[in-house]
């Protein structure tokens, strides 16, 4: 019964990051899965069950709080869910630990980025309103998927600083429609492990115990994405994805750091992020017009008319 409870509490807080942030919902539960024996198949289709239903909610609370972007779920939640399909069914035939630390240092050269952007510049408006295409969302969708089925995580720490990256959406849009989307991914992950696994390994009281936690966080969740200033979530997303994947370096067999230096390398980080996060903050309430989730908005939505209406005058000139 303390296993279940434990269980249930670390879905609350997983779900309670990844819906805020947008990632390490998966990484979170299958790492603690992992910790009590379960082997990799298994976690990754108790975690990605339990995601039916935690992403399920999620996605019904980002959307009743206005945090979605149905074009950009349209588009990039089918080529996941075959991503995510093809991973789960070949998870047991295949061996991702030598491409891990290479997508790691990809993330964090990203996160870094993204820290950097948010923290000193705030959420760049050039760019917002201007449509994320299929080409781009197309193969990111199918690889995020791939990830998160065969690494038990990968949907938000893939696909949502690709995107924040862009500076095409609001920061708050961007996590809604991760979470919101990966409903798909969730489902079509767990046919994969099903189809490939039966219900061999899988224990539904697990399941059961991390729906719950991640269940009761979701809304929570969705309502902080909706009311946090872009710059502390630029900011926070990105000192998380530094985090995750500096960790992931240090856990791969690429580099080779004592654990005296590791722990000092973490404390840096969580140094800098706070850092990062208090000079954002003093920003924000320096300018609270101009920086507030209403106002990032409000930008996005008169550029989006004004690219509409460039589109329709360039229609109209080619009739």
């Amino acid at each position: 019964m303390r296993t279940i409870v434990l269980i249930a509490i670390v879905g609350f807080a997983a779900q309670l990051v990844d819906g805020s942030l947008g990632m390490a919902y998966g990484v979170t539960t299958t790492t603690l899965l992992l910790a009590i024996g379960t082997n990799p198949a298994a976690a990754s289709a108790t975690v990605h069950l339990a995601e039916i239903g935690t992403t399920l909610v999620s996605g019904v609370s980002h959307w009743r709080f206005g945090n979605v972007d149905w074009k950009v779920v349209r588009r990039i939640a089918l080529p996941g869910a075959i991503g995510a399909f093809l991973g789960a069914t070949i998870l047991s035939n295949l061996s991702t630990e030598a491409a891990a630390p290479i997508m790691a240092i990809i993330l964090l050269l990203l996160g870094l980025y993204i820290l950097l952007r948010f923290t000193f510049q705030g959420i760049p408006r050039h760019n917002l309103g201007k449509p994320l295409r299929k080409r781009f969302l197309g193969p990111l969708g199918f690889v995020a998927g791939f990830v998160d089925a065969t690494g038990g995580g990968g949907w938000g720490p893939v696909g949502t600083p690709a995107i924040l990256a862009s500076g095409r959406l609001e920061p708050r849009k961007v996590i809604g429609s991760i979470d919101t989307s990966e409903f798909i991914i969730a489902v079509a992950a767990s046919l994969g492990f099903l189809f490939s696994l039966g219900s061999q390994g899988i224990n539904f009281a697990w399941v059961a115990a991390i729906l719950v936690g991640g269940v009761i966080a979701a809304p929570i969740a969705a309502w902080l994405v909706r009311h946090i200033p872009p710059r502390l979530l630029g900011s926070s997303v990105g000192g998380l994805i530094i985090f995750t994947n500096t960790r992931s370096l240090f856990r791969s067999d690429l580099v080779d750091v004592p654990q005296t230096a590791q722990t000092v390398i973490y404390g840096i980080i969580i140094v800098a992020w706070a850092a990062a996060f208090a000079y954002s903050l003093q920003q924000y309430f320096g300018d609270r017009e101009n920086e507030s989730s209403d106002a990032v908005s409000r930008v996005r939505e008169e550029q989006e008319q004004v690219g509409a209406r460039s589109d329709e005058g360039d229609a109209v000139a080619a009739s």
